[in-house]
This record gives C-alpha cells, sequence and structure tokens, in this order.
C-alpha cells in the first residue's frame, strides 16, 4: 500500500489507518475468502478470556433501523485455545497487519491475569498491542460495569500495565456522562492510547410477544446510528489530551465515515458492524481513502485531527433538550 496512508498510532507503525474492530473479525481469518488479511493496516481479535466463554442465551442478535443490537456476551475459545489454534493460522496469513489482542475479565484482578498469559506467550502469538476491553460487568460487586466505574476501571488498567510491557489500548465506554476522565485515567495508568468508542446500551421490544428481542433484554447499539457519538468523543478525547494516541471505532460504514473520526483527531480507525452488511466494507473505505488523498495530494497524516481549530478554544456543545 502507497506510503501516503501509513500512519503511527503510538507506539504502532501501520501501513494504512483501516482495521478491523474487535467482535466482528473472529480472530483474524473470519474473512480470508473475501480479501487478504493482509490489506489492513491492523485487525484486534475477537475479546479473549483465560477460560473459554459460552455467552448469553439466544437471540443474541437483533437488527435496528441503523445498526444492530448484540448481546452475545463476549463468547470465546478461551486462551490456550487461541494460542494453540488460531494464532499460527492468522500469522500466516496477515503480512505486515498488526494484530492487537482483544482482553477481558469479570474483575480487575483477571484482567492482570489474562494480561500476564498474553505476556507469557508473546513470542508465540507475536501480538502487537493489546486492546482492555472494560466493558464487562463485574461478577464480584453485582454486575457493575467495570467501565463505567472509575474506581474498577483505574484497578483494571492498572493490573494490565503491571502485566504486560506490550502497548496497551483501553477501549472506552460511551455509556457515561463524560468519555474524557476514563481517557485521562488510561493515560494515566500507562496506556499508549485508547479505543473509542465501544457499543450503547440499547433495547428492542417485539411489540406482538411484549417482551425484549434480545435473550438478555438489552444489548450493545453499533452501526450507523453510533457514529456521531464516536466523533464527538473522539473529538473531545483529542482536545482534551492532543498527544493521547486514538483509535476510533463506532458506525463506520464508508471512507466519508472514516475520514470524519481522523479529522476528529484519531490516528487510525476500526470497521465493525459495516463487514456483516458487505464483506467488503474494510477494503472498500481503504480505496477511498486512498483516492481521496491522492486526489487532493495529501497523506493520511497529514489529516488527523484537521477538524481542531488550532489557537481557538473549543466550544462546548449546547444542550437542547
Amino acid at each position: 500500500m502507497v506510503e501516503r496512508l501509513a500512519t503511527t498510532c503510538g507506539p504502532l507503525e501501520l501501513a494504512n489507518p483501516v482495521l478491523a474492530a474487535s467482535g466482528t473479525f473472529g480472530y483474524g481469518d473470519s474473512f480470508e475468502r473475501f480479501w487478504p488479511l493482509s490489506l489492513l493496516g491492523g485487525f484486534v481479535t475477537k475479546t479473549l478470556f483465560v477460560a473459554p466463554r459460552d455467552g448469553n442465551p439466544a437471540p443474541r442478535v437483533a437488527e435496528t433501523s441503523a445498526g444492530m443490537l448484540n448481546s452475545i456476551g463476549l463468547a470465546n475459545v478461551g486462551w490456550e485455545a487461541f494460542v494453540r489454534d488460531k494464532a499460527p493460522r492468522v500469522n500466516a496469513l496477515r503480512g505486515r497487519s498488526r494484530m492487537i489482542v482483544n482482553v477481558a475479565g469479570n474483575a480487575p484482578e483477571e484482567f492482570g491475569e489474562i494480561a500476564a498469559r498474553v505476556e507469557a506467550d508473546r513470542d508465540v502469538v507475536r501480538c502487537d498491542a493489546v486492546e482492555v476491553n472494560v466493558s464487562c460487568p463485574n461478577v464480584k460487586e453485582g454486575g457493575t460495569n467495570i467501565g463505567c466505574h472509575i474506581g474498577q476501571f483505574r484497578d483494571a488498567v492498572r493490573r494490565v500495565r503491571a502485566a504486560t510491557t506490550l502497548p496497551i489500548f483501553v477501549k472506552l465506554s460511551p455509556n457515561v456522562a463524560d468519555v474524557v476522565p476514563f481517557a485521562l485515567c488510561a493515560a494515566d495508568e500507562g496506556a499508549e492510547g485508547v479505543s473509542l468508542v465501544n457499543t450503547l446500551y440499547g433495547m428492542q421490544i417485539d411489540t406482538e410477544r411484549r417482551a425484549p428481542v434480545l435473550g438478555t433484554g438489552s444489548g450493545g447499539l453499533s452501526g450507523p446510528a453510533i457514529l456521531p457519538v464516536g466523533v464527538h468523543w473522539v473529538f473531545k478525547v483529542r482536545a482534551a489530551l492532543p498527544e493521547l494516541p486514538i483509535l476510533g471505532i463506532g458506525g463506520i460504514t464508508t471512507w466519508r465515515d472514516a475520514l470524519q473520526y481522523l479529522m476528529a483527531g484519531a490516528q487510525a480507525v476500526q470497521v465493525g458492524t459495516a463487514s456483516f452488511v458487505n464483506p467488503h466494507a474494510c477494503p472498500d473505505i481503504l480505496a477511498g481513502l486512498d483516492r481521496w488523498c491522492a486526489s487532493r495530494n495529501v497523506a493520511i497524516r497529514d489529516v488527523v485531527g484537521a477538524a481542531h481549530r488550532v489557537g481557538e478554544a473549543v466550544e462546548e456543545p449546547v444542550w437542547t433538550g
């Protein structure tokens, strides 16, 4: 891929700014029959726990008017099976594409445990970074969402940082009043960057059954509906923490969507739900960005943060209710 698409996100040198998002790309080989994995700047694996996990009861996915709800429940094969069965195959396919391993736990100490496993197996897995998925319920604390509780959030990130020397990116939840303090906390605890945003809480009711569509009731909303939310928080975090590397996520279906995130301040983007609708979404977005840059004789690095007005205070949003 041409040099004009190259970008840097913290310590990660990326051939281009398009990555596949966790939970939408399997463990890295799910789209092999459509296009080569080596096309991407990188990809994020499905969330991994130390032990295998079955996930939530069905139905686990529901289409909405502008996206989808999911309540997969972070089902995964567990770390040992990933190291044994998945990583060797993916490494044979990925070329220069960066592998980011997404990890989680049901309590802050479990985040430290899985991070320690990643560190111990890093030479075998050959991953380039760790993405910390804090949008999990702390089962020991009555189901409190770790990513929405600043104390538990800090504890989880601190434990991951203590357990691995790999770069870590913390995937932030938008289900809080203000994402910026969580980004600041991640930076304070030694994270190299943040990924934002994760899914928003949502529910859909089956009016014939008079019951929620999903087996667990609520789920995570993704897809085009959340694009403005993700762009908003990337812009706000970039304004507050201009040196903090950002991976932008949420509602990206076209190259123009990706460009919004880059101009808001993300160094790279992750494409997720769009791949369920169009399996060629990632390469299509990459091609569109390349055409746009070529037509204007600019590089992706020149675009990052372009929407911020240098020397002027960033206006606070006006809430109208």
